[in-house]
């Protein structure tokens, strides 16, 4: 069953040598070969006081790579990119200090369904239950704070202070990360790294995971149910979500699409998740801001399959969807909900898409409806001669960069809806932050994604707001010579805010932004900036980049009025405004 048995291409086959330098025997050389064996070959840290001899053994690890980040708070956004991309990520960071530092990152991968294995160096393990006070803690003796934090965005804690069940904590929580598609938490004693014990004697058993089989009496109801449902309806369509990327079922997804000849949409945080060559791909469905024609053809289905959706008040659009339940089949990855009828557990989406392709009749209804009310953009962007950069005609220009080598990843605000309207050639991806929309996610993100994805050519579009949170990682992106390509869009303030509701408190300090990243380069390793104000410039900055820096990153400073923002933005944003501002319901 796809993607269900070993995790990661190398997970059956990776191991370390008996020789390995790391120290064969010992707890620190035990984890350095797990993180290997799930398909982790960079680990992104910061270094302190108690995590330092863990450092030391997971560097000695031949085929692990340890990439120190500025900041806690980019380690994690790192190890999210990098679970994107390879389907597991890993940080390490220092007691509390540390440890809370990274925690907003790790909720964000929770919100995203983000197996990524968070690892804290602890306190030496004498100090538990002493009643000492110990620094980089709030002054109490209690040293729980940092793990009752963690409880509530990891689906699995390990606080290991004992050698004895070390082994057991410590691969039940990579499973449980590997399971449940969600972050763990490893705390380590700091004085245990180094130190021989007989659980770490041999070479572990091959890290496996049990394949996930559905109930097959399940399966099938659900099955029959669907396609009875599905094959009385006129004109049905399908949409995919975020959700897909869990289930690991983008095969069974496209194999669905091409047996059934329904319209194939997809929520705005799926985006890149669905082929958008395919030839019944219909845009984003995304309520009132939806792809023109899209929208109109999904909302007036009789019947839709929602495949992995996340709805809440941003993909719904303040919650204004015209979608009914009654008309509703919902996919989930071990669940199928139909209409107001029955629901089924443990039946997985990718068993679920494939048994269900093989049901359904061929109806191309909605197709051949949008095809019918579809306008193709017809009218040329125009400007006048030296025009302050348009936002829209930026994003015309970064629609030609791609191809199947690159990856577009979007920050939070109106990158999100620019984005959105890329058409995506085949094997382009795209990634953003949706459900947890935490500004400056990009940057740690980018840095993450093009470590795990050497192969693809990172093409970031953030806001000034945005940047301004994490910048300092851009540092890192050059010692590891990474050849991203940074749009920093310079509009004077939070523009997603703005649209939301303004104030003053939107608008921020302006930075010399190309100053700062060539300030940060230093002339150590390859980095190129530049600073665009017209078409022109955008002209010549994408081609100098795509060309003669091919090598090296790019970042690229854009200028464009404060008030030039997608219209997307606009429709969105008054909505959400509405949202947030219904008054208290009456007691």
């Amino acid at each position: 069953m796809e993607g269900n048995n070993a995790i990661g291409s190398t997970a059956q086959s990776a191991s370390v040598p008996a020789s390995s330098p790391c120290g064969v025997g010992t707890l620190g050389c035990h984890l350095a070969r797990r993180l290997v064996q799930i398909g982790v070959k960079d680990v992104f840290s910061v270094p302190g006081d108690f995590n330092l001899t863990l450092l030391d053994h997971l560097i000695a690890e031949p085929e692990l790579n340890l990439i120190g980040c500025c900041n806690e708070l980019n380690a994690g956004y790192a190890a999210d990119g990098y679970a994107r991309a390879k389907g597991v990520g890993a940080c390490v960071v220092t007691f509390t200090v540390g440890g809370l530092s990274v925690l907003n990152a790790i909720a964000g991968a929770y919100s995203e369904n983000l197996p990524v294995i968070c690892i804290v160096g602890g306190p030496n393990s004498n100090d538990y239950g002493t009643n000492r006070i110990l620094h980089h803690t709030i002054g109490l003796p209690d040293f729980s704070q940092e793990l009752r934090c963690f409880q509530t965005v990891t689906c699995s804690q390990a606080v290991v202070n004992n050698l004895d069940d070390a082994h057991e904590l410590i691969d039940t929580a990579i499973s449980t990360a590997l399971k449940e598609s969600k972050p763990v938490y490893i705390s380590i004693g700091c004085n245990l790294p180094g130190i021989a014990h007989p659980t770490f004697a041999r070479e572990p058993v091959p890290f496996y995971l049990a394949p996930k089989v559905s109930n097959q009496l399940g399966l099938e109801a659900a099955v029959e149910a669907a396609a009875e449902f599905l094959n009385k309806s006129v004109k049905p369509v399908i949409v995919g979500g975020p959700k897909v990327r869990v289930a690991k079922a983008q095969k069974a997804f496209v194999e669905l699409a091409d047996a059934c000849g329904y319209p194939l949409a997809v929520m705005p945080s799926g985006k890149g998740l669905v082929p958008e060559h395919h030839p019944s791909f219909i845009g984003t469905y995304w309520g009132a801001v939806s792809s023109s024609f899209c929208g109109e053809i999904v909302e007036s289905a009789d019947a839709y399959v929602f495949v992995g959706p996340i709805f809440n008040d941003y993909s719904s659009v303040g919650y204004s969807l015209l979608i009914k339940k009654e008309k509703l089949i919902v996919v989930e990855p071990n669940r199928v909900t139909i209409g107001n009828g029955p629901s089924f557990g443990w039946v997985f989406m990718t068993d679920f898409l494939s048994a269900l392709a093989k049901k359904l009749k061929k109806n191309t209804t909605a197709l051949e409806n949008h095809h019918r009310i579809y306008v193709p953009p017809g009218v040329a962007l125009k400007r006048e001669k030296d025009e302050l950069l348009r936002v829209n005609i930026l994003f015309k220009h970064i629609q030609e960069m791609l191809s199947g080598n690159t990856v577009v990843i979007a920050e939070t605000g109106d990158s999100w809806f620019n984005c959105q309207k890329l058409n995506l050639p085949e094997n382009c991806g795209f990634e953003f932050q949706m459900q947890y929309g935490s500004i400056g996610w990009s940057v740690g993100a980018t840095l993450g994604y093009a470590q795990a994805a050497k192969d693809k050519r990172i093409i970031a579009c953030i806001g000034d707001g945005s940047f301004q949170v994490t910048a300092q990682d851009i540092s890192t992106m050059i010692r590891c010579a990474q050849k991203n390509i940074i749009f920093l869009i310079n509009n004077g303030g939070y523009t997603i805010e703005v649209e939301i509701h303004d104030g003053p408190y939107n608008v921020i300090k302006n930075w010399d932004y190309t100053g700062l990243v060539n300030a940060i380069h230093n002339g150590e390793g390859k980095c190129w900036t530049a600073k665009v104000k017209t078409e022109e410039d955008l002209t010549e900055a994408i081609a100098t980049a795509t060309s003669t820096h091919k090598d090296s990153l790019c970042f690229i400073e854009v200028f464009v009025h404060k008030d030039d923002t997608s219209k997307e933005l606009l429709e969105w944003g008054s909505r959400v405004s509405a949202a947030n501002s219904r008054p208290p319901n009456p007691q």
